[in-house]
This record gives structure tokens, sequence and C-alpha cells, in this order.
């Protein structure tokens, strides 16, 4: 499966969501970028990397993610599991290879903050390697926290991040070990009519080897409410300002389409 057509796929989707614009209120704009907001939903998100430090090769990771709001243990979580589709460089055998990638679920705890506009959430979250290729995952099981907090106070902007950590436990002993942390910042900048400018490139760390990369994202979306859902799409253009080691991004594309249905 060629990035591009994965590319391709996800930007022929956001065609007719375009025609079918209608307006939306304040509320839908703020929580449709929330990643702790209590709706289900069902996302397909698409990670172009067009340069790859210390290679001449492509990658490409096509996501498909869900989340669910559940009461549990005495409380209210937000569960989120993400399945990756790769295309990666292959170090094993040269060239590239597709397919599965690492099945991952993280479960954060909805604190109360006492703030109807201040989410924030805190869990565990899992690693499973279901890869289908070498190349496509780690072959590890991996365990760790997830950590995310979200501002909806002010009309106009959000803000807030998702920061996870993670660490291998078992599996393939021949593969490397899993020690890695992400930080993603979430800025949403509302601009009328349901159109918003966004940058939510992920930050990544590997304790590991103390390889790192640092992308700086500026891209433009829009939310579109429909009956008993909100449809929010997106193309965020990704730039690494700073990083170390091969087979970081040096650029690429963050697009997709988040489907919200109502509860």
């Amino acid at each position: 499966m060629s990035a591009a057509i994965i590319l391709g796929a996800t930007t022929a989707a956001f065609i007719p969501l375009v025609s079918a614009a209608q307006g939306t209120d304040a509320a839908s704009l703020a929580q449709a970028n929330n990643p702790l907001a209590a709706f289900k939903t069902f996302n397909l998100q698409n990670q172009y990397n067009g340069s790859l430090t210390g290679t001449d090769s492509t990658a490409n990771s096509f996501f498909l993610r869900g989340a669910l709001p559940v009461s549990a243990f005495g409380g209210d979580w937000l569960v989120r599991a993400t399945l990756p589709i790769n295309d990666f460089p292959d170090p094993f055998n040269g060239g590239k290879t597709n397919g599965l990638g690492d099945f991952n679920v993280f479960a954060a705890y909805l604190m109360d903050t006492g703030n109807p506009n201040l989410s924030f959430g805190i869990g565990p979250q899992i690693t499973a390697p279901t890869a289908t290729e070498d190349a496509t995952g780690s072959g590890k099981w991996s365990a760790g926290l997830a950590n995310v907090l979200f501002n909806t106070a002010t009309p106009g902007f959000q803000w807030g991040y998702l920061l996870t950590w993670q660490a291998s436990f078992a599996g393939d002993s021949d593969r490397a070990d899993v020690n890695s942390g992400a930080f993603q910042p979430l800025l949403i900048k509302q601009v009328g009519n349901g159109w918003y400018l966004r940058s939510t490139a992920i930050w990544t760390y590997d304790f590991e080897t103390d390889n790192y990369n640092i992308p700086i994202g500026f891209g433009a979306g829009r939310v579109v409410t429909k009956p008993n859902v909100v449809i929010n799409y997106f193309v965020e253009p990704q730039y690494s300002v700073a990083s170390d080691g091969d087979g970081q991004m040096e650029w690429g594309v963050f697009a997709g389409v988040n489907f919200q249905f109502a509860k």
C-alpha cells in the first residue's frame, strides 16, 4: 500500500464534506478537537513523512482510531484505541514494506477540575505487538502512561496537550527495547464559519538511544455539523526544527477526518 494511495484517499474524503457544510455552534467548534470530549469518536488519519533523516526514503502511517467514554471504578474514563497501517523503510531486508502496525490503547481517567472548560485526564496505556511485518512494529509489549489536558475557555482559541510514555516489558528478545515519550501540543485558532487553524505535530524522544524529533505544524481544518454527528476534517503540513538520529521526519503532512457522534 503506497503512501500516495493512502494520502490521496484521505484527501479525497474531504471533497464531499466541503459541499455538505452546515452551520456550527461555538460548543461544537470548541469540542471538535478535544481529545477528552465525552463523545464516541471514529477517526481516519494519515501521517505522511516525505523525507527521513539519514535515508533517501519516505514513510507513511494510516491510523484507524476510535474513542469511547465509559464509567468504571467509580469514575468517568475515555478509552482510545489506535491501529496503524504502516508503509516503512525495511532495515531488515532493504527497500520498503507495509502492513499492520502495533495496536495501542490508553484509558484516561477524567478528573473533576471544577471548571467545565478545562478537561484533564490521566491513565495507563498499553501497546500490543500486532505488526504483520518486522519493519512495521516494535516486536514488543509496552506499557506506560497517557496524560491529556484541553482548555476550551476561550471561544476563539483552544489549547492543550497529549503526553505519553511507554516502555517494553515483554516480546521478541532479539528486538530493541522500547522506552519512548511523545508530547503533542494542541493549538487551535477559530477563524470563522467552522474553519480553524491548527498546530499539533508530535514531538518524540527515545530514552534508549537519545534520538529525538521536534516538528512544528501549521494547518487548517473545518468543523461541519450534521444530524447526530460532528465532522472535523483537516490538513496540516509539518516541518522538523530539531532532530537527532536516523529515520526522523524532516517534513510531512498530517491529514484526517474525525467523526464525533451524538450521545
